[in-house]
């Protein structure tokens, strides 16, 4: 029997909830995975720390969506609306901030990975953007990310916005690709052997 999948934005009261279904989801995100790599330790602070401050944020500051059966979360995506460069120039400047108080590989890639982003992020105002989407490791495959895609997708075309993302690995083109997205522009090589994000675009 198929499981209906239920899409929903998360409230502010759920942190406690869905704090751990976020860090164990993205933890081995290709992007994520290639900051902290050889750096356990970093790992383990990204888990306890970096994962629920950004699910934080994402509540407080802008749109966390989740799917699930139901019953349990089984994706967790944090989305923006962005109007200006401002936020992209205030993150990049804090990593470099953040670099020189702890030059070790993680914050330089991390100081890396925001500069990066914001030199290319697309100046195109107002669209909506997903930062980041995870799903847990038991739960891939059963369409949960996908149905959290296609329906804000929707939802941005039908408030007159385009939707944008880069894609960090082939698979998660296609998935994206199958939910309407289009890769617009060059590729983005991320530096030390990361991987290589693929800019797309939704525009109903």
């Amino acid at each position: 029997m198929t499981t209906q999948l239920t899409v929903r934005r998360a409230a502010l009261d759920e942190f406690d909830t869905l704090a751990p279904v976020f860090a164990e989801a993205s933890a081995d995100e290709e992007v994520f995975s290639w900051i902290v790599r050889d750096h356990p330790d970093i790992a383990e602070l990204y888990r306890t720390q970096h994962a629920p401050g950004m699910l934080e944020q994402a509540l407080r500051e802008d749109e966390v969506w989740v799917a699930g059966d139901g019953e349990q979360t089984w994706a967790v995506s944090l989305w923006q609306t962005v109007r200006d460069r401002n936020r992209l120039e205030r993150e990049a400047a804090e990593m470099r901030t953040l670099y020189e108080q702890a030059p070790v590989a993680p914050m330089r890639r991390l100081r890396a990975l925001t500069a990066i982003l914001e030199q290319t992020h697309p100046a195109e105002y107002p669209h909506r953007y997903l930062q980041v989407i995870a799903t847990l490791p038991q739960h891939r495959g059963k369409g949960a990310g996908a149905a959290i895609v296609s329906e804000r997708a929707k939802a941005a075309a039908d408030a007159g916005l385009p939707a944008y993302l880069e894609a960090s690995t082939e698979r998660s083109a296609r998935l994206y690709a199958r939910c309407g997205f289009v890769i617009e522009g060059d590729p983005i090589q991320l530096p030390e052997d990361g991987p290589l994000l693929r800019p797309m675009w939704f525009r109903g």
